[in-house]
């Protein structure tokens, strides 16, 4: 799994060298996406138990495989050694042991795993915690952050989790469609999204940048394509990018043509544009440009991957559940060039 999380970055990175960029990108580290490169206290509980767990069995091993070789030495056949060995029947303190040490081993192991699952699994909220909703769909992410201050009580966006640095985050996980399970290593653990069910993960992000994640449970064919951002930066740099999301769509009358050809096609019955469309199916596209993916973070933003998306949705994520409309190449550039001014 962390395979393809490294693969898909490395991925999008070498197709965004030669690309072009029509909206402008900010430079931050991608953090290790890997449980033992932890940034967030609940993923710190989980890799100290993992090296604990660790720990024991490699210490089991050595003691097991050290007496098999003494064993094999100690004990070989001898060239002048006639008829069997000495046959022994049974050994108190050996049995005693080999069953006094695991006794002890399972239940060290059963009181930290309750003493993690307690801490990491909350059942309310840190105290100062931001709240997001993260809903899991055929395959892309939607977030919903609730705020009685925002305009609307909240604000909605796709794929890409901002969260500021240092502040806890309060996840209601929820699913739309099939069961989904949201993992991004370096700060928490796996917990499914289940549908009519609700959820909860909590995290700090300690250190700023972009993590890495991946949707560990299959959940149909496109499954792999379902990566997870988030990206992590100080609280000043978040609510200025809060407050940007909260800003009405662009309306530049020099793309007319392309807002017009999505308004009058099944673009704007599943996509929302605030003021110009309500679609409820696929990602809010208010401000696609804010963001650097598409397609739940299989390629980067770029106007040219935006087109070959808006002409053949397949060719970059087969079985998506986004059709190709087909459309001649004056209407793909008209419609990319309307989406490029959504900011």
């Amino acid at each position: 799994m962390l395979g393809v999380i490294a693969a898909c970055a490395l991925g999008t990175a070498a197709l965004a060298a030669d690309a072009v960029v029509c909206a402008p990108g900010t430079e931050m580290p991608v953090m290790n996406p890997a449980i033992f490169d932890t940034a967030s206290p609940p993923a710190h509980q989980i890799e100290s138990m993992a090296w604990l767990v660790m720990g024991i069995c490699a210490g089991i091993f050595v003691v097991v495989e050290g007496i098999l070789v003494y064993s094999i030495v100690k004990f070989r056949r001898r060239k002048a050694q006639q008829g069997d060995p000495v046959q022994l029947y049974g050994s108190n303190p050996i049995e005693l042991a080999w069953t006094v040490v695991p006794l002890l081993i399972v239940f060290t192991l059963g009181l930290v795993t309750i003493r993690v699952i307690r801490d990491v699994e909350r059942t309310e909220p840190p105290e100062g915690a931001m709240e997001v909703v993260a809903i899991g769909h055929q395959w892309w992410w939607e977030y919903r952050y609730v705020d009685a201050s925002l305009p609307g009580g909240q604000v909605v966006i796709a794929n890409e989790l901002h969260v500021p640095v240092n502040k806890p985050v309060w996840l209601r996980l929820e699913s739309a469609d099939v069961i989904h399970s949201w993992w991004v290593p370096a700060l928490s653990g796996k917990i499914d999204l289940v549908p009519n069910h609700t959820n909860h993960l909590w995290f700090v992000a300690e250190k700023q940048g972009l993590y890495l994640g991946q949707c560990a449970e299959y959940c149909g064919n496109q499954h792999a394509g379902m990566l997870l951002r988030v990206v992590a930066t100080p609280q000043e740099q978040f609510d200025a990018w809060l407050a940007s999301q909260t800003a009405p769509a662009v309306d530049d009358q020099g793309v007319a043509m392309g807002k017009s050809i999505f308004m009058e096609l099944a673009c704007s019955t599943c996509h929302t544009v605030q003021g110009v469309s309500d679609g409820a199916f696929a990602p809010d596209l208010t401000h696609l440009m804010s963001r650097q993916t598409i397609a739940s973070g299989v390629v980067p933003l770029t106007r040219d991957n935006l087109r070959a998306w808006l002409d053949d949705p397949q060719a970059l994520k087969p079985q998506c559940n986004m059709p190709s409309l087909k459309l001649s190449d004056n209407e793909l550039d008209a419609v990319t060039d309307y989406l490029c001014t959504l900011k």
